[in-house]
This record gives C-alpha cells, sequence and structure tokens, in this order.
C-alpha cells in the first residue's frame, strides 16, 4: 500500500490569498460604482433624445397640417395636432408642443406642471413613470415641474434616483445645479441635458 502525503495550505499562504483578492476587490469596487453613475448619466440622456426627437416629429405635423394658429392667434393657444392618434397641443405660433390633450388654453408662455407631465406621456411611446407630486418621486422615474426661465415656461424633467436625498422639492434654478435632468422650452424646442450628481 502506498501512503499519500496529504499537504494543505499554510497559514501564511492563506493570508497571502486574501490579501491579494483584498486588493483586487479594492481595485475593482470604485470602477463598479462609476458603472451605476454612468448608467444613470445614459439613461436620461437617451430619454432626452427621445423626447428630443418626438418634439421634432411634432413640429414636422405642425408644418405638413398647415400651421394651424389655434383659437387664440395672438397668444398661440388652441392648435393642435394629431401623432400616432394622439392629440397633442402645440404652440400655434410656434409650433413646438405644449400639452398632451388635457389644457387647451396652453401656450408658452401658460404651462404648468401637469400640462409638462401629459406632454411626456403624449408624445413618447412608452414614456418612464413620471409624476408632478414630489412626494411620489420614490415611486416614478421623473419628477416634472414647470418654471419660467425669465421669457416663458419650460417643462423640467428630474430623474428621481438622482434627487432622492433631497427633503423638498427642487424648484427655480434647482435644474441647474440639483439632480441629472433635462430641460425643454417649448418656445424654441430645445431640449438640454443637466447632469448634476448630488
Amino acid at each position: 500500500m502506498i501512503k499519500i502525503k496529504q499537504r494543505g495550505f499554510t497559514l501564511i499562504e492563506l493570508i497571502i490569498v486574501v490579501v491579494i483578492l483584498g486588493l483586487l476587490a479594492a481595485a475593482a469596487l470604485p470602477r463598479f460604482t462609476n458603472v451605476a453613475s454612468e448608467a444613470e448619466d445614459a439613461s436620461v440622456e437617451g430619454v432626452a433624445g427621445g423626447f428630443a426627437s418626438a418634439v421634432g416629429i411634432v413640429r414636422g405635423q405642425w408644418e405638413l397640417d398647415g400651421r394651424p394658429s389655434g383659437t387664440n392667434p395672438a397668444t398661440g393657444a388652441g392648435a393642435s395636432v394629431i401623432i400616432d392618434m394622439v392629440r397633442v397641443n402645440v404652440d400655434g405660433n410656434r409650433g413646438y408642443p405644449v400639452s398632451g390633450n388635457l389644457n387647451e388654453t396652453a401656450h408658452d408662455q401658460n404651462m404648468n406642471a401637469n400640462d409638462c407631465r401629459s406632454l411626456f406621456a403624449a408624445i413618447l411611446q412608452g414614456a418612464p413613470t413620471a409624476s408632478i407630486n414630489f412626494t411620489d418621486a420614490s415611486k416614478v422615474r421623473f419628477y416634472v415641474t414647470a418654471e419660467n426661465n425669465g421669457t416663458n415656461d419650460i417643462c423640467v424633467y428630474y430623474q428621481t434616483n438622482t434627487i432622492k436625498g433631497l427633503t423638498s422639492a427642487p424648484s427655480g434654478n434647482d435644474y441647474l445645479t440639483v439632480g441629472n435632468n433635462f430641460v425643454y422650452n417649448p418656445r424654441t424646442g430645445n431640449v438640454s441635458v443637466n447632469l448634476n450628481r448630488n
């Protein structure tokens, strides 16, 4: 009978392996943390890009429909177009969308947060969940506000995962410094992204 010597790892060998694994984990952990941040950034940029494309499609339909001026040509209120069997209210003076099918009096100087939220749902197919109530921010992907930029009303779409630490709702010019968001200006059709990690 042949005797086989069994030999295990020494304590020093085990400690060296644990130290090496610890160094590898310490080097890899920041990369994984950064991946989550980059994914959130890419997510808001992707939604903003889809929104900007949809704004262009709505404006194109307004042009194709002969630039309807609406019921109040002075303000542009009351104009609308149909996109994929969904009515979208547009500013009759410029053709950019201002509301979903909720507010026929909306124009670029008369918008509220609900107009911005309904617009988000109307022009984006399969739009992410959104709310105008800050208390619901943990249940939806976007918190929506309407602000005034000094010239006209704008829509601000905050990515809720990046503002969840706030104790009160962002307002005013907070979109420039707080949370990831994108801003839609219905006067120009411009959509701009702000990546502001808290």
